[in-house]
């Protein structure tokens, strides 16, 4: 059970890793802040979509709301904090700091407010996974730190952490798709006004609407349905250290779409993601 959890979660972050390869596609003008928007508003309308199919009801009245609205505000939040840090600080070091948080943080999260102990093999696969997201990252150039910007990125880090912290919890509950749909459907409202601000003419280029349907369907609809079938299965700790697939499917498709160069540091980088991945994956 908890092996085929493990397969879902990295599924899952495969798909997610392919966001910076579509962002980089897409059309010229196409900002960070506005392809994060459009991919929960276009990911939430898919997920309700396919719930409304399966037949699923929306039960106002039954759900837990304070939970669900917890979940939705640190979707939000992630976007404007990861985007904001990276900006400030660089990709290198607000990818390290933004995705490499996350999972410790989750970890003492799920600590504090469940109980649960992930145990010495998941301390060894996350030191493992995050020094290697870190070289991937990096790619053996260098690096600008800014405090505000380390300050935002560790923000996006707990953000993230957090959510999954709720979802294990609604999972837990009787919540289904349709709760996952509306969380991410009440993400896309809250940052629904810097959208506003944002020049949207790329969206009318057919590769513009190519892009914004890949990262709403595939890496949030699809995606998103994978994580929570593989939340069920494994501990928050574990599911935020197998995320960590992310940078290193965004790696790989770097060097194999884009055409960028991959130095020793990141191929280094690659590498430990891998066996940490494996030493996690291993340990069920």
């Amino acid at each position: 059970m908890k092996k085929s959890g493990a397969l879902f979660v990295i599924a899952a972050a495969t798909l997610w890793g392919t966001t910076g390869t579509s962002q980089a596609l897409a059309p010229q003008g196409a900002g960070p802040l506005a392809i994060g928007t459009l991919r929960l508003l276009v990911g939430g309308a898919g997920l309700l979509a396919f719930a409304l199919l399966r037949g699923k009801r929306l039960d106002l009245r039954a759900w837990p709301w304070k939970a669900i609205i917890l979940a939705a505000v640190c979707m939000a939040a992630y976007q404007v904090l990861f985007f904001s840090g990276v900006a400030r600080t660089g990709v290198a070091v607000g990818t390290i700091v933004g995705i490499g948080s996350s999972p410790i943080l989750a970890g003492a999260l799920a600590f504090i407010f469940r109980g649960e102990r992930p145990g010495w093999k998941w301390v060894i696969a996350t030191v493992l996974a995050v020094a290697g997201g870190s070289l991937l990252a990096s790619g053996g150039g260098g690096l600008h730190v800014v405090p505000l910007g380390l300050l935002l990125a560790i923000g996006a880090g707990g953000a993230y952490a957090t959510f999954i912290l709720v979802s294990k919890g609604l999972l837990e509950g009787s919540s289904s798709e349709m709760a996952l749909a509306v969380i991410f459907c009440l993400g896309a409202l809250i940052l629904l006004p810097l959208l506003l601000t944002q020049n949207m003419a790329w969206l009318l280029q057919l590769r513009g609407l190519a892009v914004a349907l890949h990262l709403g369907l595939v890496t949030v609809g699809v995606g998103y349905t994978l994580f929570w079938a593989g939340l069920r299965r494994v501990p928050v700790a574990m599911a935020g250290t197998l995320t960590l697939a992310e940078p290193l499917t965004a790696g790989l498709l770097g060097v194999l779409v884009l055409g960028e160069h991959l130095t020793l540091t990141a191929g280094l980088g690659i590498g430990l993601v891998l066996v940490g991945l494996v030493v996690l994956s291993l340990s069920f």
